[in-house]
């Protein structure tokens, strides 16, 4: 798949995304981005998250975990894969939450220090 078709479907499974989360509960908007795909998986995740990583770096809008997170999970089943979208905290004095997709157990997005709560 050519980088400007890539780049295309992370934007447009970006804006599904965005609406998705806006208007239904966390589970239902995963449920939903999930059910987009039926090809059988032949790009490499791990570009697909590197090309949603990128093209969502320059956008001036909502990028933050959850969003490339919700994103990668839309682009992946679009290509066949069910990745998982985990829930993780960072306890402490200065709490911090973060999200990230895993595929098959490995982290496709950055996990950092943080641990896992919950997947969805």
């Amino acid at each position: 798949m050519s980088r400007a078709r890539l780049a295309r479907e992370v934007l447009s499974t970006y804006a599904r995304a965005w609406v998705l989360l806006r208007r239904r509960p966390l589970p239902d908007a995963v449920g939903a981005l999930r059910t987009s795909g039926s090809a059988s998986p032949h790009e490499d995740p791990q570009r697909l998250a590197r090309a949603v990583v990128r093209t969502l770096a320059v956008l001036p809008t909502d990028s933050r975990c959850l969003v490339r997170s919700l994103t990668l999970t839309g682009v992946l089943a679009r290509h066949g894969m069910h990745g998982a979208v985990i829930l993780g905290v960072r306890p402490g004095e200065t709490f911090a939450a973060h999200a990230w997709v895993e595929l098959d157990g490995q982290p496709l997005l950055a996990q950092g220090d943080f641990e896992r709560l919950v997947e969805v």
